[in-house]
């Protein structure tokens, strides 16, 4: 990594996640990789990314050179690349069924945690009793989240009305309305009064992917990262997904007691959708930055709950759809 990389929380000592015989936090079930939990990614680089057959083609110019412009194929052979791995993984509240999601493995309890957390199953890591693979799971592709008993009456009430929702597609204008006033009632509007430079928000994907170790190897992962105010890259994770990265980012923070985020900024590699903002909103982090474009169902949410959205972030600039009071010259 390069001198410019920013810091990586594992150099500031933090709080481990405690079990509940301890302090009444979530037992989370021991992984490989688990001691990683502050690296730049959890993701096992040689489980989440795995190497294929390829033919390796270029393109023949009418000077004999290789280009990309020729409309004439050159094989050049075969080869081997490393592939992103995409498996589904089910997530089960109180052994009830809620989905599945598509995912790169690894770092699965906090992708379960981020994501009940956002449909409302849960308010905190007060509500959890644990996160844990199913054991009667062969593949392993089975999470459960099992609610501490205060939480369990409401937490089964929104699991009813969640999965209802995932079901509901918000390209509906009227779901899609419904959708921003359930997150409005949930999360009301996100606070931080501070004034970032445009420049240093312009170089944070940049300081992102440095380190993505396993897009590195792959090209095939996106990413979400969380940075404080003076550029310090506090958690990243990486997943086929990218609203899946972003529930791991937010579930990591979670299980650690550290929500809600307020002073930090969100960056996603991908494109600002409607669920990313939610997300986001839900978690209390007031500014995202993505490096693809946004919806308009994210933008208007972005503007009722009052969360800077920055999208189509480069090192020459970028777009600001909600939020440009904090963003300065």
């Amino acid at each position: 990594m390069s001198p410019a990389a920013p810091q990586i929380s594992g150099d500031v000592p933090e709080p481990a996640p405690q079990g509940r015989d301890a302090a009444g936090g979530p037992q989370v079930a021991s992984r490989p990789g688990a001691a990683e939990a502050t690296a730049p990614s959890g993701l096992d680089s040689d489980r989440a990314g795995q190497t294929r057959e390829v033919w390796r083609i270029a393109l023949r110019a009418g000077d004999g050179s290789t280009e990309t412009s020729s409309e004439e194929p050159l094989v050049r052979g075969r080869g081997a690349d490393a592939i992103a791995v995409e498996e589904p993984l089910e997530i089960r509240v109180e052994g009830h069924p809620l989905g599945i999601v598509m995912r790169t493995p690894g770092d699965d309890e906090e992708l379960v945690a981020g994501f009940c957390f956002a449909e409302g199953i849960i308010a905190g890591a007060d509500d959890l009793e644990d996160v844990r693979v199913c054991p009667q799971s062969e593949s392993g592709n089975a999470v459960d989240v099992r609610l501490a008993a205060s939480a369990r009456p409401r937490g089964l009430e929104a699991l009813a009305d969640a999965a209802r929702q995932l079901v509901v597609s918000s390209a509906c204008g009227v779901c899609g309305s419904r959708s921003i006033e359930r997150v409005e009632a949930r999360v009301g509007r996100v606070a931080w009064d501070v004034r970032l430079a445009s420049g240093f928000l312009a170089a944070l994907p940049g300081r992102m992917q440095e380190a993505q170790r396993v897009f590195a190897r792959t090209g095939g992962l996106h990413a979400a990262a969380l940075f404080d105010a003076s550029g310090r890259l506090i958690a990243l994770r990486e997943d086929i997904g990218r609203h899946n990265a972003v529930d791991k980012v937010i579930g990591r923070e979670l299980l650690l007691g550290r929500l809600p985020l307020s002073g930090r900024i969100l960056v996603a590699s991908g494109r600002a959708g409607f669920e990313i903002v939610q997300k986001a909103a839900t978690a209390g982090i007031a500014v995202l930055c993505a490096v693809g474009a946004p919806s308009t169902l994210a933008v208007d949410l972005a503007q009722r709950v009052d969360l800077t959205l920055v999208g189509f972030v480069r090192a020459a600039g970028f777009n600001v759809y909600a939020g440009p009071e904090r963003i300065v010259e």
